[in-house]
C-alpha cells in the first residue's frame, strides 16, 4: 500500500529514506529532516498503521511493511535510496535490502535488532492496545526512549504522539517485531551498513546492534553515549552527522 509521507529537499539529489519506530509518526526525524535535506531529497515514510498511513486489519509483518515501503518510492519514480530506520524501521530497512537489494545505496540500522528481546512483552502490548488502546501503553514506551535527563516538554510531546496510534496498527507492528529474524540472513546484506546504538537503550541495548554490525560484511558500529532507544531525537548532534557521512561517501 501507499505510505503517508513527508518530501524534503531537493527532488533531483540523492535520495534519504527515513523509517520510524513503533509508535511514532515522520515527526520522531524532525531533527535529521532540517539538517539532511539541504543536501539530499528526504523521504520520511509513517508505517502502515501509524500517523497518516492506511491502518488496515493485521496481522502484519516485517516484510509486508518493507513493500509497502518500497510501493510507495515506485509511486515516486525513485529506483535506488539510502535507507535509515530506528527499531522497527531498522528491521524494516534490514527486509528491504534482503528483498531487493539493488534498490538500496546504503543502510542506517538505528537502535534495532535482528531478533527483538522481550518478546512476550510485544504481545502483552498487541493485547492491551487492541482490547484498551495505546493511551495506557505511553508512558511505559517513553520511559524507553530516552534517558531520565531528557528535556521534559520533550517527553510529553512524544508520549502523546505514541498515544495517538491507532490500536489496530500498533498491535498489528507489535505482533510484526514478535515474528522478525534476520540473524541467519544478515550475512547476505552487500549494501555498505552503518549501525548505531544508544548506551543507555533498554529495548534494543548495544550488543544488539553489535550482533547485526558482526553479521553484516564491512558494517560500521558506533554507540551513542547519553542516548536510550531515540537516539536519533535525543542526541542528533552526534546521529545526524553519521548520517551524513554514510550519505557523504556512498554518494561519491
Amino acid at each position: 500500500m501507499r505510505l503517508h509521507l513527508t518530501d524534503d529537499g531537493p527532488p533531483d539529489a540523492p535520495v534519504l529514506v527515513l523509517l520510524c519506530s513503533l509508535g511514532s509518526t515522520v515527526d520522531m526525524w524532525a531533527p535529521q529532516r532540517r539538517e539532511l535535506a539541504d543536501t539530499y531529497r528526504v523521504l520520511t515514510l509513517d508505517t502502515r498503521g501509524h500517523g497518516g498511513s492506511p491502518v488496515p486489519d493485521g496481522p502484519y509483518t516485517v516484510e509486508e511493511l518493507a513493500d509497502d515501503v518500497l510501493e510507495t518510492l515506485d509511486g515516486l519514480g525513485v529506483g535506488r535510496a539510502t535507507f535509515a530506520g530506528v527499531s522497527l524501521g531498522g528491521a524494516m530497512s534490514q527486509a528491504i535490502a534482503l528483498r531487493a537489494p539493488e534498490r538500496v545505496a546504503a543502510l542506517g540500522l538505528l537502535c534495532t535488532s535482528s531478533r527483538f528481546g522481550n518478546l512476550d512483552s510485544f504481545a502483552e502490548r498487541a493485547r492491551v492496545a487492541r482490547a484498551e488502546g495505546v493511551t495506557g501503553l505511553a508512558d511505559g514506551v517513553v520511559a524507553r526512549w530516552f534517558t531520565d535527563d531528557v528535556d521534559p516538554e520533550v517527553r510529553t510531546r512524544m508520549r502523546d504522539m505514541i498515544a495517538a496510534t491507532p490500536a489496530e496498527g500498533y498491535a498489528s507492528c507489535c505482533e510484526a517485531i514478535v515474528a522478525w529474524d534476520s540473524r541467519d540472513r544478515l550475512a547476505s546484506i552487500t549494501a555498505p551498513t552503518l549501525v548505531i546504538s544508544g548506551a543507555e537503550d533498554p529495548a534494543t541495548p548495544p550488543e544488539h546492534g553489535r550482533a547485526i554490525a558482526d553479521g553484516i560484511p564491512g558494517a560500521r558500529f558506533e554507540i551513542v553515549d547519553d542516548a536510550a532507544h531515540l537516539a536519533s531525537y535525543q542526541r542528533p548532534e552526534v546521529v545526524t552527522p553519521l548520517l551524513a557521512e554514510l550519505l557523504k561517501g556512498t554518494a561519491a
